[in-house]
């Protein structure tokens, strides 16, 4: 159970600053933005208390504010991200025992995608809206979200791609 919270935190710390000095400056294409922090939601054990995991998305979001001046609206998208992250659970794994149990490709295959990209979708859709504060541009505001969010599942599938290869060697 330790070694668990100790390879969260580890995730924590590392996909923090992989954002902040990193990703944070890559714009593909003039639209697509990878916001792979959103990660650590996806990879928290499924029996994780509900309000424990939005605490904790609501300070990873924080902790991107802070390093990126941006005024809460990471914590409100990744939030909100956790909060209804549970219910998206429910509709795509079929598992009753959801206790301890980190969801993965490896273990739950497309599932696991399909569920990765509903959240990184609905997290990308609450920032991108927020940061752009207006909807005067739909169309722009639309192909940010559609693009960063095909940009962070492909990030995703590729660090899931290379655990799968990793645990068939071992």
């Amino acid at each position: 159970m330790t070694s668990n919270w100790l390879k969260q935190l580890i995730l924590f710390v590392v996909l923090v600053l992989l954002q902040v000095l990193v990703l944070n400056h890559i714009l593909f294409l003039k639209f697509a933005t990878p916001f792979l922090y959103i990660y650590f939601i996806l990879k928290m054990p499924l029996g994780t208390n509900r309000n424990l995991l939005v605490f904790l998305g609501f300070i990873l979001g924080l902790v991107i504010d802070i390093f990126c001046n941006t005024l809460g609206v990471n914590a409100a998208a990744t939030t909100l991200t956790a909060f209804i992250c549970y219910p998206i659970q429910r509709l795509f794994f079929d598992r009753e025992d959801f206790e301890n149990f980190v969801p993965s490709l490896n273990s739950l295959g497309a599932s696991f995608i399909k569920y990765a990209i509903v959240c990184v979708f609905i997290h990308h859709a609450a920032l991108i809206s927020l940061s752009c504060f207006s909807y005067l541009n739909p169309v722009v505001i639309l192909l940010r979200i559609l693009s960063s969010t095909l940009f962070t599942a492909i990030l995703i599938y590729a660090i899931e791609g290379f655990s799968v290869k990793r645990k068939k060697h071992e």
